[in-house]
C-alpha cells in the first residue's frame, strides 16, 4: 500500500480508541475517505478522526518511484491531482457560485511550502476564470478580438474567489454542475445560458 496509509497506521499503532491499533498494511484497504480492514469494511476509521484525535492537521510521508526500475521507458514527466469542487446553481437565474474547490496534488519535493501553496491557489483561480468567465469574442466582420482588454475580458476577481494547478480545476467544477443540474457541459466557459 503506500507509505502515506503505512503513516497513518503508525499514528494509531498504540492507539486504544482506534479499531485500527496494530494493524499492518496487508489487513486494511482504503475507501470512503479512510482505512478499513479488509475482511471487514465496518471496521475502520476516517482519515479526519485519526488526525483530529491525534491532533494533526495533515499527513505526511517520504517516498520516491523509479519507473526505470525494471527497464521500462523514460519516465513520465507530470505532476498528478485530484480536483473537488462544489458548486450552487440558482435555477431561476442560472447564476453559478464555486463556494468550496479542493487539490489533492503529488507535487514531488516541495522546497518552499508557501510559494507551493501559492501556485496551488492560483492555479485555482485561473481553472475557475477559465471555466465560469475567460471567453475571448471575435468581431465576425473584422476578425478582430472583441474584447482586448481587461475591461472586457472577464477574469476573477477577489469578489469572484476569495481564497481558493490548472488542469483538473475546470472537469471539477464541471462535474459538480452536472451533479447540481443533470447537465453535462463540455465547453468552456460555462454561461448561465447552459444552465437554464
Amino acid at each position: 500500500m503506500g507509505k502515506l496509509v503505512r503513516a497513518f497506521l503508525n499514528v494509531v499503532a498504540d492507539d486504544e480508541s482506534s479499531p485500527l491499533r496494530g494493524r499492518s498494511p496487508d489487513e486494511v484497504t482504503l475507501a470512503a475517505g479512510g482505512i478499513h480492514l479488509v475482511d471487514a469494511v465496518s471496521i475502520g476509521e476516517t482519515y479526519l478522526d485519526i488526525l483530529a484525535r491525534h491532533g494533526l492537521s495533515e499527513p505526511t510521508a517520504n517516498g520516491e518511484r523509479n519507473p526505470e526500475a525494471n527497464g521500462a521507458s523514460q519516465p513520465p514527466s507530470g505532476s498528478f491531482a485530484a480536483w473537488f469542487a462544489e458548486v450552487r446553481v440558482d435555477a431561476n437565474l442560472g447564476l453559478l457560485r464555486i463556494p468550496r474547490i479542493l487539490s489533492a496534488v503529488d507535487a514531488g519535493c516541495i522546497l518552499n511550502a508557501k510559494l507551493a501553496r501559492s501556485q496551488m491557489i492560483g492555479g485555482a483561480v485561473m481553472g475557475v476564470g477559465m471555466t465560469l468567465l475567460e471567453e475571448t469574442v471575435f468581431d465576425r466582420e473584422t476578425g478582430r478580438i472583441a474584447n482586448a482588454s481587461f475591461g472586457d475580458y472577464l477574469i476573477p476577481a477577489n469578489a469572484d474567489v476569495g481564497e481558493i494547478g490548472v488542469v483538473g480545476a475546470s472537469a471539477a467544477i464541471a462535474n459538480a454542475v452536472f451533479h447540481a443540474t443533470g447537465r453535462r457541459i463540455g465547453s468552456l466557459p460555462i454561461m448561465f445560458d447552459q444552465l437554464l
